[in-house]
């Protein structure tokens, strides 16, 4: 049973919240109250709703053990305790899910970074394989997705390729992608059938907020070059391509996509606030250790996650022992859901666990 105190103070904080959001405070404070209040408003109507059904429960009990209590109305209220016990479980797992503690970029949108490792062309290849999996699964979700900048491979498939993804808790779905994806098959190139492994790294940052990440424009550093294609041609003869350094952390973006130096500098900007907002949660993070093993895997992006075995069609993430022979319906990103949804309740069991909520 959970405790009601604990319930109590969710469903003040939630009255003051609401109390705050009327009393006309600035922009930036309603921003941060109204994201707040929308992450807990799914949950305090299950709160609201358990409490109810315990409510319900007690009244029921109350009737049964009173003497005085005839034999129609006996039945009733056994039938009823009976209806209640069963969903109270449920409703009670569910809340003890939403009551663990939240990741603050789960709601967000995310940058994915996809890049060739060791393996060579072939490394490229699963990039791009990889890369597509992702598009599929986020167009399934109704998410957009927007590349910022990308670097095709000799033969196909990417050097690297980066690109923006949009729509409801994109961050929360795919956080646990981020590492090294290894893949195992026989290159269409290899005449003796013999298999390689290849491997390619994912990361997946959450988009950064306005009022996530203050980036003054003297800590910027904003060149202009111009932009070249595979071989060294020109993609155009004017200086459209954008390279930003952010001075107090190093971190240096480019992006030269676009024949519009506007439009570059743009989505250099989104990259570079969501790679400090990254650093910045990852500087956070390690001052909590403790608290970030609970995290499936170290999240470190040189840790081997998952491997695609095609000749057995198999695709198994190490991090939790997962196996599964569909292989080729999660390469389309088709069955990827299945993964993410395996990643996702194994960390709640682990927090679950460990909170003992």
């Amino acid at each position: 049973m959970l405790a009601r105190a604990k319930l109590d103070t969710l469903l003040d904080r939630f009255a003051e919240i609401e109390y705050r959001m009327s009393a006309n405070p600035d922009p930036a404070t309603y921003v941060k109250l109204s994201r707040e209040y929308a992450g807990l408003e799914p949950l305090v109507a299950k709160v609201r709703v358990l409490l109810k059904a315990q409510d319900d429960l007690a009244e029921a009990d109350a009737l049964l053990n009173d003497p005085a209590t005839d034999a129609d109305m006996r039945e009733l209220a056994e039938a009823e305790r009976e209806e209640l016990s069963e969903s109270l479980e449920a409703l009670t797992q569910d809340v003890r899910i939403g009551l663990l503690p939240k990741d603050d970029a789960d709601a967000n949108d995310a940058i994915l970074e996809v890049r060739a490792g060791t393996g060579g062309d072939e490394a490229s290849l699963f990039a791009g394989d990889l890369f597509r999996m992702y598009q599929r699964f986020a167009e399934l979700q109704g998410w957009k997705v927007e590349v910022l900048s990308a670097s095709e491979g000799e033969v196909g498939g990417f050097k690297e390729i980066i690109a923006s993804i949009s729509g409801e808790n994109v961050f929360a779905k795919l956080k646990f992608e981020s590492g090294v994806h290894r893949v195992q098959r026989v290159p269409a190139t290899e005449s003796g059938g013999r298999i390689h492994t290849s491997a390619a790294t994912v990361a997946v940052l959450p988009q950064a907020e306005d009022v996530d990440v203050d980036v003054q424009d003297s800590d910027l550093r904003i060149d202009t070059f111009r932009a070249s294609g595979a071989g060294g041609q020109h993609v155009n003869t004017t200086d459209s391509a954008v390279r930003i350094t952010h001075i107090p952390t190093g971190i240096v973006v480019a992006v030269q996509d676009e024949r519009s130096q506007h439009k570059n500098k743009a989505r250099a900007m989104q990259l570079l606030r969501a790679r400090i907002y990254d650093e910045e949660r990852e500087r956070a993070a390690s001052e909590r250790t403790e608290a970030r093993r609970l995290q499936v895997g170290s999240g470190d992006r040189s840790e081997r996650i998952r491997t695609y075995n095609f000749p057995q069609g198999r695709v198994t993430d190490h991090r939790i022992g997962l196996t599964l022979y569909k292989l080729d319906q999660i390469i389309a990103g088709e069955a990827l859901g299945e993964v993410v949804e395996a990643l996702t309740l194994d960390h709640q069991a682990s927090l679950l666990a460990a909170e003992g909520v």
